[in-house]
């Protein structure tokens, strides 16, 4: 739809795409997002097949995504953004946070899932995460995510089988991250530095070939290492 230019091609700010059917929307997310000095939208788009196509010229770090647009749906446009050449971030925005769009937006590859009734300056704050390659949901969704996977038998052997891979350490630690701690958190509880906390959330992404910190939560719930009553 439209393209902006880097405000300063000097300065690394966080390039985000916006993605939605309301262009009160996405004039709203563009002047929170104009007033900060570390991240700038570079384009608009009203529907997925245009984010779709947006993302693959504009590279952005970051698309804000709807989910019910016309034609392509958010989740859809997720999957291929994600598994594009150039995959960006994708935080998926919308007002209706069911549980079958909140797991079909993960699954597709979503690092964030946020609901319209955010503040927009938490919004920022969650583009500001998922650029930094954190993740992030919003806790209404967290929520409904437990639930989901409480009302699930526990997870099947193929599941359990990946938690072969990590060593017992990295297990605690990924039972923390199931059930939503920081890596100050995680520090504290098993009394080890943040840089060390971090260095096993590395490892387990890569041990267990998970795009972020979300789908390590997806994984600790599927395989039934954690569960609501954990």
């Amino acid at each position: 739809m439209t393209a902006t230019p880097a405000r300063d091609p000097g300065a690394r700010c966080a390039r985000v795409l916006l993605a939605d059917d309301q262009p009160l929307v996405r004039a709203a997310l563009r002047m929170v997002i104009t007033d900060a000095e570390d991240v700038e939208v570079v384009g608009e788009a009203s529907s997925g097949a245009e984010a779709v196509r947006l993302a693959g010229e504009l590279a952005p770090d970051v698309v804000v995504m709807d989910i019910r647009m016309p034609g392509m749906d958010g989740i859809e446009a997720t999957r291929l953004i994600t598994a594009g050449s150039t995959p960006a971030h994708v935080v998926v925005l919308t007002t209706f946070d069911d549980d079958d769009y909140v797991l079909g937006a993960l699954r597709a590859g979503a690092s964030g899932f946020l609901v319209k009734d955010m503040a927009l300056e938490d919004i920022l704050a969650a583009v500001r995460t998922v650029a930094a390659g954190d993740a992030l949901i919003a806790p209404s969704v967290t929520r409904r995510l437990i639930k989901e996977f409480a009302a699930r038998p526990e997870g099947t052997p193929a599941r359990r089988a990946e938690l072969d891979r990590i060593t017992d350490r990295e297990r605690e630690v990924l039972v923390l991250v199931g059930k939503g701690l920081s890596n100050t958190e995680i520090a504290e509880r098993l009394h080890i530095s943040v840089a060390t906390a971090k260095t096993y959330l590395t490892r387990l992404l890569a041990k267990l070939d998970a795009r972020d910190r979300v789908h390590l939560v997806i994984l600790a719930y599927e395989t039934g290492l954690v569960g609501p009553s954990s």
